[in-house]
């Protein structure tokens, strides 16, 4: 619908005017109580609202509950409703919950009589200007807190400081505003032609970066690791100058300490390095003869290791002629044994003869008594008994000696087989020192074989050492250089 602001101008030009600010501006109209009347488009995308969403509303809606309830809000309807109009860049809230800036003005409408008959606003949404300059105060806010800023006229008069910057130069405000650059800088610097061109360079709109040496307060020597910006007017020309700083005072003290420290400690390395190469070439010559050396005990090693090994086949020698040595005493013990057990059962078979004839004389016996009883009748039987008996006599004689010949022979055979028992416990002694010394001759093959083989090793690496000392002496030449060219890399920094 048409805005009738101009209405008692009786022209049309004042309603082409304001037709004309709608195209280009956010507009809306109010009661004097702030019911909302109508709005335009402008108005409503920004706001994110349709027509028919805040008609009849009241202005609250775009505003916070809390500033809808203040004394403040009150006043600004108060105002309008007194036919003052109002402007300002004022915060409003949009259908989405979001916060929207505007910069706008509430005009009340009069009428004929000169009373306010509504209010129309007029507003451009400044939101992303807001949020921008929020940015850069926050920006200039952070620089402000973390580093020394301090501005300059293009002559290098001082226009302000903040308190970082007095902090480390020493001064209050009131001692350095309006005051020169030059009060910062030695007074022979001040007059030279490079401190005049460097505030000609500031003045063509050229940033000045380094790490400057400047004076604090009673001469205190500061080094500020600093920029110098120039500002530029809204034609591009520089009209001031901001410079940005930090106090590196104490990184540039680190520096000249570490360059004292550096020289102090590379005159002991120019010293170490050529002991290294004095002890190197020493141990170079002393690789030399520990290599021949080495080499002798190695030769000895293996020779001594062949004789070991020589050793070792007649000690394995010795031990099978000793096990079968130990074998046959065993069978000859075996055999006598079984031989005394012959001679034992001989013995049993004596005495059943001799049983035998003794059982015989008594028939015999039995045999002539019998006779005699007979008489002459029994005479040729007495005969026959006496020469029973007489053989029984013989055998039992017989049957003493063969007992004693029997007895002899077990009396020998175990004298044999205890010599046998005795000549084999020697032999199985000598058996197990055979073993024993063949096993520990073997043990010693293996170690002195071992020796030669680490003799061998030691041989190598000895060489090895000698070839790392020559790579010793040569890298010691080469640190030599290097520890030189970081002396004068030194120098540099700390200039």
């Amino acid at each position: 619908m048409a805005f009738k602001i101009f209405a008692n101008s009786g022209s049309s030009q004042g309603q082409q005017i304001y037709e004309a600010l709608g195209r280009s501006m956010a507009v809306i109209e109010f009661s004097l109580d702030g019911k909302i009347l109508t709005a335009n488009a402008n108005f409503l995308a920004t706001m994110g609202y349709e027509l028919g969403d805040i008609v009849g509303k009241q202005h609250a809606i775009f505003v916070t509950a809390d500033y809808a309830k203040s004394p403040e809000y009150k006043q600004f309807w108060k105002t309008l409703s007194d036919g003052k109009f109002v402007a300002n860049a004022f915060q409003r809230v949009r259908k989405d919950g979001d916060t929207v800036w505007l910069e706008a003005t509430y005009n009340p409408i009069l009428n004929a009589a000169g009373k306010p008959v509504k209010v129309i606003k007029f507003a451009t949404d400044i939101t992303a200007r807001r949020k921008e300059r929020a940015l850069n105060e926050g920006i200039l806010t952070a620089i402000d807190r973390s580093q020394a800023m301090i501005e300059f006229d293009l002559t290098g008069k001082i226009l302000k400081a903040n308190g970082n910057f007095l902090k480390t130069m020493g001064y209050s405000e009131g001692e350095v505003v309006g005051k020169n650059h030059s009060m910062f800088v030695e007074p022979a610097y001040a007059q030279s032609t490079e401190y005049k061109d460097f505030w000609a360079s500031l003045r063509k709109g050229d940033v000045q970066a380094a790490q400057f040496k400047r004076l604090a307060k009673g001469g205190k020597e500061v080094w500020l690791e600093a920029t110098y910006n120039p500002i530029f007017d809204q034609n591009g020309k520089p009209e001031r100058v901001i410079k940005l700083a930090t106090d590196i005072t104490e990184q540039v003290q680190l520096l000249i300490d570490l360059k004292k420290m550096i020289d102090t400690n590379f005159t002991e390395i120019d010293s170490n390095i050529v002991s290294l190469d004095e002890a190197a070439m020493s141990g170079t010559s002393a690789a030399a003869q520990s290599s021949n050396s080495v080499q002798t005990v190695a030769a000895s090693a293996e020779e001594l290791s062949a004789s070991i090994a020589e050793i070792s086949r007649s000690m394995a020698q010795s031990r099978d002629e000793t096990e079968r040595a130990f074998s046959q005493t065993v069978s000859a013990n075996q055999s006598t044994q079984k031989m005394a057990d012959v001679v034992a059962a001989m013995t049993g078979i004596v005495e059943v003869i001799q049983g035998i004839a003794g059982q015989i004389n008594l028939l015999a016996l039995n045999a002539t008594i019998e006779s005699a009883r007979a008489g002459e009748a029994g005479k040729g039987f007495a005969v026959v008994a006496n020469e029973v008996k007489n053989l029984a006599n013989q055998a039992a004689k017989a049957t003493d000696q063969i007992s004693a010949e029997i007895s002899g022979v077990q009396e020998i055979s175990n004298e044999v087989v205890n010599s046998l028992e005795t000549i084999r416990g020697s032999i199985e002694t000598a058996r197990d020192s055979v073993t024993s010394i063949s096993a520990s001759v073997e043990e010693q093959s293996a170690v002195t074989e071992s020796v030669s083989q680490n003799m061998q090793t030691m041989a190598v690496s000895v060489d090895e050492l000698a070839r790392r000392l020559d790579e010793i002496r040569s890298i010691s030449g080469g640190v030599g250089s290097s520890v030189k060219r970081t002396r004068e890399a030194a120098e540099v920094l700390t200039r």
